[in-house]
């Protein structure tokens, strides 16, 4: 591999032109995360975020080798774990068998991956957690259930799956669940670019204060072993393909956070989408920006499609070059770097 290429994504955080493309930290559809992360690595992305999973990790490499091989690019390539209770390691499930016929089925509706489906409930594969689906069902009959690693298992992971850089989804108060993530990480003696930490104030109910507070600590944890953070702001998770409120709440968490935070790259997250960078202010502090609900809504059509071609969308040209210009149009505003 051209080390050049994964240095480049270093020069990007320093410039503010990092972007990054979230798969789904609950998602295991493995053939949309082949397409997903071959069309986003073309269409120039830094870094590609899955989940910690050794399916789906070998399913992204797949995309992200065949893009190296015919685009000369390769982000690094980053899984998500999580040091506590997490909304984005969860799955919606219910008995199918139990919901009654006469149901209007809202829940199918409002579910953004197409993972609920009349006979089946919900397809685990597809359902990455954002959760729409509980609130409206009128039975109430859908419930979540957790779909994450024990800490103590994340060393033995990251050993074997060798990725370039993890995200530790945290939450106030869990400096030392934090703190044992981070020592169990360390065990796999893998070299790591960045650690990245997320945390929001939205789904916690905290003041920016309290959050400045829970990331220091995070910083003074991460320097004691030597580690370069990437501080992930999560503005409104898994929201971003609702529209210009999300974005605005992105932002709205950047201009509380980016004078507060511990030192190192702000980049921002939950809720962002095209949208996002018409509202942002002058000499905001920001390294850079993810792309999670929106980018995979933009390209499912053409998962779909490929999908009824019996093919992949990188063995179906057409389509190919379709959603690599619809990626792009997510992407590039953003690599100009005049935001």
């Amino acid at each position: 591999m051209d080390q050049s290429l994964l240095h480049s994504h270093e020069v990007a955080l320093r410039q503010g032109s990092w972007i990054k493309f979230i798969c789904g930290a609950s998602n295991e559809d493995l053939p949309s995360i082949s397409d997903l992360c071959a069309v986003y690595a073309a269409a120039g992305v830094n870094c590609i975020d899955v989940a910690a999973d050794y399916a789906v990790v070998a399913a992204a490499r797949e995309g992200l080798d065949w893009v190296e091989a015919n685009h000369g690019l390769r982000p690094w390539l980053m899984i998500s774990v999580t040091d506590g209770k997490d909304i984005h390691f969860r799955k919606a499930f219910f008995d199918p068998k139990i919901c009654p016929k006469e149901c209007k089925r809202p829940c199918e509706k409002v579910c953004p991956t197409n993972a609920i489906t009349k006979n089946s409930g919900v397809l685990n594969d597809l359902c990455y957690g954002c959760g729409r689906c509980i609130p409206v069902c009128p039975l109430k009959l859908i419930n979540e259930k957790n779909n994450t690693l024990k800490i103590e298992d994340f060393g033995d992971l990251i050993s074997r799956i060798k990725p370039d850089a993890v995200e530790i989804h945290t939450s106030p108060g869990r400096i030392n669940e934090f703190e044992n993530s981070l020592k169990s990480i360390l065990k796999s003696k893998v070299t790591l670019r960045r650690i990245a930490v997320s945390c929001g104030l939205e789904i916690h109910g905290i003041s920016k204060y309290k959050l400045s507070q829970e990331l220091w600590s995070r910083h003074e944890c991460l320097r004691r072993y030597k580690q370069k953070p990437i501080w992930q702001l999560d503005g409104r998770p898994m929201s971003s393909d609702i529209g210009i409120s999300t974005a605005k709440a992105a932002i709205s968490l950047l201009e509380k956070m980016h004078s507060i935070a511990p030192p190192g790259p702000l980049q921002l997250a939950g809720g962002t989408n095209s949208q996002t960078i018409h509202y942002l202010s002058p000499n905001n502090g920001l390294a850079g920006i993810a792309f999670g609900g929106i980018a995979r809504k933009l390209i499912q059509p053409f998962l779909i499609e490929a999908k009824a071609k019996n093919k992949k969308l990188i063995e179906w040209p057409e389509g190919w070059d379709k959603a690599l210009e619809v990626a792009k149009g997510l992407i590039n505003p953003w690599l100009s770097n005049n935001y």
